[in-house]
């Protein structure tokens, strides 16, 4: 993948937050995986070893297809995913390692491979398991993406909490989240999408040195314009991003649509 950049139609600040908008979802992509590549040479050049925690999703496809393009020293990265389904196969499709392993965790060669256990017996356990590796370090980035509700990870409005103590925690999924799944082609109807899940809570997502958040199509077009216009509250968890100077948001212009 070249370096010649990838200039936004339009760049702004909503709060503390960075925004750019991008003519489609592929010029999207690539500027976010530049953009995050960079970031990664730059963290090399001060430290060996490099955490980075990715969302698993639809939305992230553009990123991470020209992400693992981009000269980067994979064999200094240990990568960790947010969520997880409760419960699922790891060889289902719908399964977000399943789904990370195919984007990139089986196409690069990471220096480790973080991923939540969805079948163990005590879900418990697998929670402060996977929170005892996140906190055994800083995380130097996390890619994320924002939810049709506003969710980050799956910290949906209903469990959102922006003080919560926990690092991992297991959730019920709201109804918009699980529409989502449908609406993204996961999963074939509304009671086929698992009603828990776990995820990383939103103070140990937010913890992270550098954010980026890519978020394109029309169906988020309502979430970003929530996240960059609506009172910072957990009733759109994503509000919370204009609280951080270290957070990029990406967006095409069909997500951008209500701006």
């Amino acid at each position: 993948m070249t370096n010649i950049s990838i200039k936004p139609v339009k760049s702004f600040k909503a709060g503390k937050l960075s925004v750019q908008v991008y003519a489609d979802r592929e010029s999207m992509g690539k500027a976010v995986a530049m953009d995050v590549a960079y970031q990664i040479r730059e963290i090399h050049k001060i430290k060996n070893d490099l955490r980075m925690i990715f969302a698993a999703a639809p939305s992230q496809n553009e990123f991470l297809e020209n992400l693992i393009k981009c000269p980067v020293e994979w064999n200094k990265i240990s990568a960790f995913h947010m969520d997880e389904y409760l419960n699922i196969s790891k060889e289902a499709p719908q399964s977000f390692g399943n789904f990370l392993g195919k984007a990139i965790f089986s196409r690069v060669e990471f220096k480790k491979v973080n991923l939540i256990n969805s079948q163990i017996e005590d879900a418990k356990d697998e929670c402060q398991r996977y929170a005892n590796l996140i906190n055994e370090s800083t995380i130097d980035i996390c890619a994320m993406g924002i939810g049709e509700n506003g969710h980050l990870a799956f910290n949906d409005p209903p469990v959102a909490n922006f003080s919560d103590p926990s690092t991992m925690k297991i959730v019920d999924l709201d109804l918009v989240c699980r529409q989502q799944q449908v609406n993204d082609g996961c999963f074939p109807s509304i009671d086929k999408v698992p009603g828990q899940a776990f995820t990383l809570t939103i103070p140990a997502l937010l913890r992270s040195e550098h954010i980026f958040v890519t978020v394109p199509g029309k169906s988020k077009a309502e979430a970003v314009y929530k996240t960059i216009n609506e009172e910072i509250s957990s009733n759109c968890p994503s509000t919370i991003l204009r609280n951080y100077s270290n957070a990029m948001l990406y967006i095409d212009m069909d997500a951008a649509s209500l701006l």
